[in-house]
């Protein structure tokens, strides 16, 4: 029997319940809160972007309690090795004596991984992620073995001003669906924060999805209706980054590099699973506005003179996808 619309109605209710039940303990937060949630249902893996003690590990431990998810955290350093994040080959002994060659699992493989830090780690040790992001498989000594499903990375990282960390490579970035910033919380935001966590009341997470639901939420995702109209306006926003073909003059000016293939798809993906959210078996028009600067910020690579100019890659992006929605893109 296929997926239903009383399906989508259900799945939609769920969700739902798990946004509130993350608004229970996380306050604030909203972008990151429906982010996170459509990279999980879109099979995909967010970036988080904020300053120490904004509460990104906090929101991402949140999620796992609340998915019934299986959880590690890896703390990203730049002594950390890739064999730390991958797992290892060791020699033990058989109960007959004889040396064998045995693979220990790293914190990689789990259900829901928390890169916490990553750009604090040299680019050999963030590159260790690729495959995983990216194949759903690790390579260690010429075996490969799978990871687990769902398998679902959430990176945090402080900005790249700060002293000690990396950039990340430009082909990482392009493995994650979203990228996410953390802002600073308004007074009442930060007044709530204060009586969450300095009082004596404990606040008990309810589990409401678990690996199965997610796996059907996944598929449900997949067979939202992309119409052919819907598909043309997200294609416009993406080729709309590149220089070459951009109606923008900042862009043909700032923009050395725009969003490839993995971020139309990304777009898309997102837009999918935002519908999927709120119970629609379609995608619409305000889908793709409200997905097209978190699935697309962290994939335009400015010039030298972007870069000087100060104008962020959010306000670009917005103004191409009121001109995609709006039809006045060639």
């Amino acid at each position: 029997m296929g997926i239903t619309k009383e399906d989508y109605r259900e799945m939609s209710l769920i969700i739902g319940k798990v946004k509130e039940e993350v608004g229970t303990f996380i306050v604030g937060q909203e972008e990151a809160v429906d982010f996170i949630l459509y990279s999980i249902l879109a099979g995909g893996h967010t970036l988080l972007e904020g300053l120490p003690g904004l509460g990104k590990t906090m929101l991402i431990r949140t999620f796992s309690e609340v998915l019934d998810l299986g959880f590690s955290r890896i703390q990203f350093t730049p002594d950390l090795m890739p064999s730390d994040i991958t797992g290892t080959t060791v020699i033990e002994e058989t109960p007959d004596g004889r040396k064998d060659f045995v693979f220990r699992e790293g914190p990689l493989f789990s259900e829901m991984v928390l890169a916490d830090e990553i750009n604090r780690a040299t680019p050999k040790t963030q590159s260790a992620l690729l495959e995983a992001m990216g194949e759903r498989t690790v390579t260690v000594l010429g075996t490969t073995r799978p990871m687990k499903e769902p398998f679902f990375v959430l990176a945090t990282q402080n900005p790249i001003e700060l002293e000690g960390t990396y950039p990340l490579p430009e082909a990482q970035l392009d493995r994650f669906l979203c990228k996410v910033i953390i802002p600073n919380p308004e007074t009442e935001e930060l007044k709530e924060i204060i009586r969450r966590t300095t009082g004596s009341r404990s606040v008990g997470l309810r589990k409401l999805m678990g690996p199965e639901e997610i796996r059907r939420a996944r598929k449900m995702v997949r067979e939202v209706i992309l119409p052919e109209e819907m598909l043309d306006v997200a294609a416009r926003i993406v080729t709309g980054t590149h220089p070459d073909d951009s109606p923008l003059d900042e862009v043909r000016r700032w923009i050395r590099f725009g969003s490839g293939p993995r971020g139309l798809q990304s777009l898309v993906l997102a837009a999918k699973a935002r519908a999927l959210a709120e119970g629609r078996f379609h995608v619409s028009i305000g889908d793709l506005k409200k997905c097209a600067v978190p699935a697309l910020r962290h994939r335009l690579l400015f010039n030298y003179e972007g870069e000087a100019a100060g104008i962020p890659a959010d306000e670009l992006i917005t103004r191409l996808a009121d001109m995609a929605a709006g039809g006045r893109m060639s």
